[in-house]
């Protein structure tokens, strides 16, 4: 608009946009006008010589303002100073896609009408100009839009998967995990995160970070493990340009990233001391400085830590520093590896076949009883994340619906050959002191009842397997076993076993 003001001797000039949620038009921007007079410029489409120009897509030269009824000075800018000379009104529309967007006018003192038609060109391009740049800007703000909708969505997404209530877990060992984590959740403490490699400690500190107030700021991850020295330290908390050989420019570090939310520092057992010195610093003043600066930042992150290593007893081989320990361990969480929380196997093998099978297009379904006695008695070392990627590789490689021996990893496959094999070389007495320990193992949440569960078990196997050599007759099958045929008679009953006279 100034450009336009300097080039054509204009007095004003103004940008009248038509806004579609209200139907109106308005001032955007103008040249020669007060803040005030600007906000005075607001026009119904077809009001006035400005709404008139919008409302036909056609433009209006009035030679002299004073001659024209349309013009309702809705500005101002008609003032008695400049009513004893004649003012020219140029207003060309601004048109995007067929349609009219808005309106440009001007007003400059007469001249002649061969230089309104002039200047009148010149607008007309200015105008196609701007409809180009308008139109590019709303869709960058359209575009902006979808954008800032698709991340609240993925953000809700998100904030649904990481609900406590969906994460696998039934065990008892997995409810006071949930406990603890429900609780800390709301404030703002650091948080010690224990367990073994793939017991999903990343997934528990998604969990408190998306259940917490920070819940809309960022949740950034560093693996500490992956990285040493300075270029963790530039990682965690930015360098300025020439700080180290290969610093060509500034860059921001994870701590600043994660301002206002939660900052998962993973492995935290293999940061080197000189680090830990800055951690330190960062948990207790929640200031540092990038590396090679003097410059202070300050931030308000909360910080999650996990490791599957014992940290206490790297304190006392000074491998770790004492104070940094008790800051991290403000509240710990121990999470338990699978084979403490077998119950929750099965859970957890429907759920990665659901997740798999849709995203390959398989229907891997059926599971028979000695499978799932198998994936449920696998020691599973490298705990969930080893049973997922066994159920996505079972899932790839199958064909139809059952889940046969031979899409297991080898590991799990040779665990199932052992078993058998000790199974059939082992004596009735091994077998029964082997049946007895797995028996309070399974049976250890319902103690009290734990005797007569293995007792009727035993019976029923027993007593079925008798009935089947005699070809179903109780009494023959008595004989067999030698016992009564009406206590046979009983069991039978008792135990819902089917069988003949």
């Amino acid at each position: 608009m100034q450009i336009i003001s300097d080039k054509l001797n204009m007095h004003r000039g103004a940008l009248v946009l038509l806004d579609e949620s209200t139907g109106r038009l308005r001032t955007e921007a103008a040249v020669g006008l007060t803040a005030e007079e600007i906000d005075r410029g607001k026009y119904a489409v077809g009001e006035g010589v400005t709404g008139n120009v919008v409302a036909t897509g056609r433009a209006r030269i009035v030679p002299d303002l004073r001659a024209e009824p349309d013009f309702l000075n809705r500005t101002g800018r008609m003032t008695p100073e400049t009513s004893n000379q004649a003012i020219s009104f140029l207003c060309v529309p601004i048109k995007i896609e067929n349609r009219t967007a808005g309106a440009l006018s001007v007003d400059k003192p007469f001249v002649s009408d061969q230089q309104l038609q002039s200047d009148q060109a010149i607008l007309e391009i200015i105008a196609a100009f701007m409809a180009q740049a308008i139109q590019i800007n709303r869709m960058v703000m359209r575009q902006k839009e979808e954008l800032l909708e698709e991340n609240a969505q993925l953000r809700a997404q998100v904030r649904d998967r990481y609900r406590f209530e969906n994460i696998i877990g039934d065990s008892p060992a997995m409810h006071e995990v949930f406990a603890i984590v429900g609780q800390v959740a709301n404030s703002r403490a650091t948080v010690l995160l224990l367990g073994e490699t793939g017991t999903g400690k990343e997934m528990i500190a998604k969990a408190i970070h998306y259940n917490s107030p920070r819940k809309d700021k960022p949740f950034i991850r560093v693996n500490c493990g992956a990285l040493t020295g300075t270029l963790l330290e530039s990682e965690l908390f930015g360098h300025v340009k020439g700080s180290f050989t290969g610093a060509i420019k500034d860059k921001m570090g994870r701590f600043e990233a994660a301002d206002g939310g939660t900052i998962f520092l993973d492995e935290i057992g293999t940061m080197e001391p000189q680090l830990q010195v800055k951690l330190l610093r960062v948990l207790q003043e929640r200031e540092f400085e990038r590396v090679g600066d003097t410059q202070v930042v300050k931030v308000d992150v909360r910080v999650i830590a996990a490791t599957n290593v014992d940290l206490q007893e790297a304190v006392a081989k000074g491998q770790f520093r004492e104070d940094l320990f008790y800051r991290l361990n403000v509240v710990s969480v121990y999470l338990p590896p699978l084979r403490n929380r077998r119950e929750d196997v099965p859970r957890l093998i429907d759920h990665f076949l659901d997740q798999y099978n849709a995203i390959n297009d398989r229907r891997l379904r059926r599971i028979s009883r000695e499978m799932l006695n198998i994936l449920l008695r696998y020691p599973w070392p490298g705990n969930v994340r080893e049973l997922e990627n066994a159920i996505e590789r079972a899932v790839v490689l199958s064909n139809d619906e059952d889940f046969t021996e031979e899409l297991l990893p080898l590991s799990v496959r040779m665990f199932a050959q052992q078993r058998r094999t000790n199974q059939s070389s082992e004596s009735i007495e091994t077998l029964t002191k082997r049946l007895a320990e797995q028996s309070i193992v399974d049976y250890e949440m319902r103690e009290g009842e734990i005797y007569q569960l293995v007792i009727d078990q035993m019976e029923h196997a027993l007593i079925d397997r008798a009935l089947a050599k005699c070809g179903g007759v109780k009494t023959k099958a008595a004989d067999f076993l030698g016992i009564n045929r009406n206590t046979l008679n009983k069991k039978v009953k008792d135990l819902g076993i089917e069988a003949v006279d």
